[in-house]
């Protein structure tokens, strides 16, 4: 079969793409082998029959944060701070359903004396792809050890139903 198809495109002077396309469904048995006592005997089918199936499946995509916010601040004595960002999304957010942010830690002791020195504002309302009015406050007052500081704070998309 397969020679025959490689040559009428030779003769014919076709490429594949513009051959129509056909699908290819296996041919049924006609007969079947039964293990018996005496040996294996060979029975034929009464009936036979193919069954084409059309399979079709919806995908969803789930809303999750494409972004990562990389915040860095140099903080002079006693100087407050608002540094803005952005949280982007892989998709716009369904308007029916109630999407919230979650951030593991929101009141933050960046440098571990006992006082919160930084705090996490972020938007209630998720309805765009590109969230902007989010921002970080830094308290330099509140920051009583000099030096680099550094944390780690996660963020999730949770979804009421």
């Amino acid at each position: 079969m397969i020679k025959f198809i490689l040559l009428s495109l030779f003769i014919f002077n076709k490429s594949f793409s513009e051959m129509p396309l056909i699908p290819l469904i296996p041919a049924t048995p006609i007969e079947y082998e039964e293990k018996k006592d005496e040996g294996i005997v060979k029975r034929k089918l009464e009936k036979n029959s193919s069954l084409m199936v059309k399979l079709q499946c919806d995908v969803i995509v789930p809303l999750e944060i494409v972004s990562d916010i990389d915040i860095k601040a140099l903080i002079i004595e006693e100087e407050d701070l608002e540094i803005p960002f952005d949280i982007e999304f892989n998709k716009i957010p369904e308007p029916n359903k109630n999407y919230k942010l979650h951030f593991s830690e929101t009141k933050i002791d960046i440098d571990k004396d006992g006082t919160v020195d930084t705090e996490i504002f972020y938007s209630k309302n998720l309805n765009k792809q590109k969230i902007s009015d989010n921002y970080v406050k830094i308290t330099g007052k509140n920051i009583s050890q000099e030096g680099t500081h550094k944390k780690k704070i996660y963020i999730t998309v949770e979804v009421d139903d």
